[in-house]
């Protein structure tokens, strides 16, 4: 398949190679120049053997930046018979879609040949322009190729999801990124033919391990030091020092309110809970240095200090509130020792959820079952009148007795919503409510 049907019914050319970044001079054109992704796209896999047999259903492409997802698609319209129209969902609007559907009509009119729709970035797209490829979807006139690194369940309206499969790439180890950088430094009439380029082992491995899995980003620095570098006796020699500036700080991919936000947020309770600070420290770390709000990392540090510690060491909540109002008025870059104070005490304090069991157990009880009278003992005598209703008669003070504590009907027994655990501080609670217990049979006796 030659390169004009890829830019069939695409709205300009590609530029010439020179004004193309090495990326996309250098892209796969043939499944077998696809490094990774071998779950999907391995020998025998569904979706290879649907490229292989021109037998392209409707699919969502969804991974990080860099992982392959326009490359795959490039390839897809190489092995098809079908026309290829792509849309990027930043640059396009309804028109743009309409235009193209009249495209693929016309093209099916003229020789049945069906369309893949390529639409690149598909979670920019709002609603309106998502359901405005639903029936086009539905008849089978354009087959869709949607790409996202955004999760497609939460970016994605159900209806196209329902007639899509979605593909999971994942972020290309630093093995496979400096193999892609090794051939695209001897990339025929693609790469640089025009001369010699060595790279030290160091710098390749510099490259990929700050490019985190992002090969555009990879070959993007690449192609910096490559340009940048003095030629000497038609040799051009990258060392790491140069590979070093061409790609000076790691760019996570985090986009602060999608899958990237909540796993780090769901992983950094875990390790709480798991009793593993140093894991703590780095989820941490990661939400940190992505700009996540001291606010935010303090409000998870609080909700862990009650629901995974509890009792068993009540000063976590302490140490976490104080945490939380210390890092509000001091903020980052300070708040960082704070937070780290306080997600140390919660990760290595005895661990109880007795608390969060009895309060969703007594919820439960409220919302499902008959409400309890309150005992006439245990009513509200404040106000004038409540004697003569018998409102609070005969309720005994505790202070009144012994230790503090009298033998009394409270409408619930105890032991129905809360069972204290024998860790930490919880467990000197489990005694003294086991005493009590044993006092109240005595005193019933």
């Amino acid at each position: 398949m030659t390169e004009n049907m890829f830019t069939d019914g695409a709205s300009a050319a590609p530029p010439p190679k020179q004004e193309q970044p090495l990326a996309r001079r250098v892209a796969p054109r043939t499944l077998n120049e696809i490094i990774g992704q071998e779950h999907i796209l391995g020998p025998g896999k569904i979706l290879r053997r649907a490229i292989e047999a021109d037998r392209i259903t409707s699919l969502i492409l969804y991974g990080p930046p860099g992982c392959g997802k326009t490359a795959l698609a490039r390839v897809i319209a190489m092995h098809t018979r079908a026309g290829f129209e792509p849309l990027n969902a930043v640059l396009s609007g309804v028109n743009d879609i309409r235009t193209v559907i009249k495209k693929a009509d016309e093209r099916f009119a003229a020789s049945q040949r069906p369309t893949i729709v390529f639409v690149d970035e598909i979670h920019r797209f709002n609603r309106s322009q998502q359901d405005a490829l639903l029936p086009h979807v539905e008849n089978g006139r354009i087959v869709m190729i949607g790409a996202t690194t955004e999760n497609p369940y939460f970016s994605v309206v159900a209806p196209l999801l329902s007639r899509s499969q979605i593909f999971d790439l994942k972020p290309l180890d630093d093995e496979h990124v400096i193999e892609l950088l090794r051939r695209a430094l001897v990339h025929p009439k693609r790469g640089f033919d025009d001369v010699t380029i060595t790279v030290d082992d160091d710098a390749l491995a510099h490259i990929a391990r700050f490019a985190e899995g992002d090969v555009r980003r990879a070959m993007n620095a690449l192609e910096m030091a490559v340009l940048t570098t003095p030629t000497e006796s038609n040799t051009i020699r990258i060392t790491r020092e140069i590979a070093a500036e061409s790609i000076q700080k790691k760019i996570l991919h985090y986009d602060g309110a999608g899958d990237a936000h909540f796993d780090a947020a769901s992983a950094f309770i875990k390790s709480m809970r798991g009793s593993n600070p140093d894991a703590a420290l780095y989820w941490m770390a990661r939400m940190i240095d992505a700009g996540e709000p001291p606010r935010f990392i303090a409000r998870r540090i609080c909700i862990a200090a009650s629901e995974e510690v509890g009792n068993a060491d009540p000063l976590a909540l302490v140490v976490a509130n104080a945490a939380f109002q210390a890092s509000e008025f001091v903020g980052f870059p300070e708040a960082r020792i704070i937070l780290a104070q306080a997600a140390i005490h919660v990760a290595c304090a005895p661990k109880s959820n007795a608390s969060y069991l009895a309060i969703d157990a007594a919820l439960a009880k409220v919302r499902e079952e008959k409400s309890a009278p309150v005992p006439k003992h245990l009513q509200d005598a404040s106000y004038p009148g409540a004697k003569e209703l018998r409102r609070g008669t005969d309720y005994r003070y505790a202070h009144d007795y012994e230790d503090g504590y009298v033998t009394q009907d409270y409408g619930v027994p105890r032991g129905a919503f809360y069972h204290p655990n024998d860790r930490g501080k919880e467990s000197e609670i489990k005694a003294r409510l086991e005493q009590l217990d044993e006092r109240d049979k005595t005193d019933k006796a």
